[in-house]
């Protein structure tokens, strides 16, 4: 097994597999999440939800503000979700981009399950290759897709039943195992 010393995550082995958690610095919406910590921040003087409203999610940022962030302990418990909430809103808010960008009528409907299939096929033919495992930066190598593409790709695949999550015995680098493509 080679390690590299920069990168303790990063492991090579048969069949050659690389593979590292993503770093936050890595994440494209770094502005989003600026913005929606300093919203949060505010919540330190009772305007609890801004953040959640600055992210899309009505409802509970409605609910933060009537509650004090639930008494305080959802406020808290938000400082550690802002990132996934800003980078999901972040990719919400490029999609809708593209779509009124690209299509003149709102008749037209793009379904982003159809624009999401050539990176899925890739994947799973990496995961065909690699005896049904993946790693995410195997698979951000492989396609040229972000991590949080394929993230989101693999999460999907996961909470369909298709795959499930384990670590490396050796390295604890996240597995992504499809039992289907384990014997292939």
């Amino acid at each position: 097994m080679n390690t590299s010393s920069s990168h303790p995550h990063v492991q090579s082995a048969p069949p050659p597999l690389v593979g590292s958690l993503p770093l936050r610095s890595e994440r494209p919406d770094s502005a989003q999440t600026a913005v929606s910590y300093l919203f949060w921040i505010a919540g330190l003087s009772g305007f609890c939800g801004l953040h959640r409203l600055y992210n899309g999610k009505i409802a509970t940022g409605l609910l933060w503000m009537f509650t004090l962030g639930l008494f305080g302990v959802g406020q808290l418990v938000d400082l550690a979700l802002i990132p996934g909430m800003a980078e999901q809103r972040s990719r919400q808010l490029k999609e809708r981009k593209y779509q009124l960008g690209q299509f003149d009528s709102p008749a037209v409907v793009v379904n982003s399950d159809i624009r999401a299939q050539p990176l899925m096929i890739q994947l799973l033919q990496l995961a065909k290759r690699n005896k049904g495992r993946l790693l995410v930066t195997d698979c951000v190598l492989e396609t040229g897709a972000t991590f949080a593409e394929v993230e989101s790709q693999l999460t999907d695949l996961v909470k369909s039943g298709y795959a499930h999550i384990t670590n490396d015995m050796n390295s604890g680098v996240v597995v992504y195992e499809i039992p289907e493509l384990e014997s292939v």
